[in-house]
């Protein structure tokens, strides 16, 4: 009797998990994605490991004005800044705080956006306008003036930053986990489950969330390229991680100043952003392509 009345939400499991290696497999196959994913591995290495190709008293304390603005050399592969630091190593541990940031921003905005979501979508009614009344508050402010404006009142930090960007995204991720929500909760698991006694929040938790992670996870990959993207423009703007911290925004706002003399302070911070975004995006659009059903062959 009891196999009979979990067969629905075994049965919807089970085929979670075959949906999951039929796009690990599609996913594979793009290659594009693969390139994503081999770029994005290739930056996270530099940066788990950037104690091994450089000393950080080094990099952020140590000046060196007799080899100021110098270009790249076998010595420093991508030159010096106005201080005479290696620009390379800057860049690495640059990394560290501007992918973190990045990552734990996305992180906090996909845990807040999923109970904002998940209750809305699931009760409805009153609850549902009522949150969704506040995301929209929230979309009508652009995410980098809404960050802005809270780094402006709360000051700046790594948590003040992480908090900032991540209010900015609780929206559009409660939206989309609302609306999946909404589409599975009716299913015949989720009834059953219903009619076995479990609680909303064991339905919420164990039926339906496992099944509406496709799509949170495309918008998830999508939205941390936004994320180190603010992470930057804020640090360009001054508003970032404060200094002598090496973030990649920073390095870039401080080598405009030098651009006629050393193009190197301002081209290759700005490449690394430019090239974590398109890697990030052709992740997520793989993704999107080897979740989405319509792409099955």
């Amino acid at each position: 009797m009891n196999n009979e009345t979990r067969a629905p939400g075994t049965l919807a499991l089970s085929r979670k998990k075959g949906l999951w290696r039929e796009a690990w497999v599609r996913m594979r196959r793009n290659r594009s994605s693969i390139v994503g994913m081999v770029i994005m591995g290739i930056i996270i290495f530099f940066a788990l490991f950037a104690n091994f190709f450089a000393d950080y008293e080094t990099v952020v304390v140590r000046i060196d004005m007799a080899n100021r603005l110098a270009g790249p050399s076998a010595e420093h592969i991508f030159g010096t800044d106005e201080l005479g630091r290696d620009l390379f190593a800057r860049i690495i541990y640059g990394a560290r705080i501007s992918l973190s940031i990045g990552f734990l921003a996305e992180l906090a905005a996909l845990v807040l956006g999923m109970l904002f979501g998940a209750v809305s979508g699931y009760y409805g009614g009153r609850i549902d306008n009522g949150i969704m009344r506040v995301m929209d508050v929230f979309m009508a402010i652009p995410s980098l003036l809404l960050s802005i404006a809270m780094v402006t009142a709360f000051g700046t930090g790594s948590f003040v930053l992480i908090m900032a960007i991540a209010i900015s995204g609780i929206p559009s991720l409660s939206r989309v986990v609302r609306a999946q929500v909404m589409s599975v909760k009716e299913q015949e698991y989720v009834e059953a489950a219903r009619a076995l006694g479990a609680n909303d929040l064991i339905i919420v938790l164990k039926y339906i969330i496992p099944n509406i992670m496709s799509p949170i996870i495309v918008q998830v990959a999508l939205d941390v390229a936004g994320c180190i993207m603010t992470v930057s423009s804020l640090s360009y703007l001054g508003l970032g991680v404060p200094p002598p911290a090496p973030e990649w925004g920073a390095i870039l706002s401080t080598g405009q100043t030098y651009i006629r003399d050393a193009w190197n302070i301002t081209v290759f911070p700005g490449l690394m952003i430019v090239v974590t975004i398109i890697a990030l995006n052709l992740v997520g659009d793989g993704l999107r392509d080897a979740l989405d059903p319509k792409m099955k062959r």
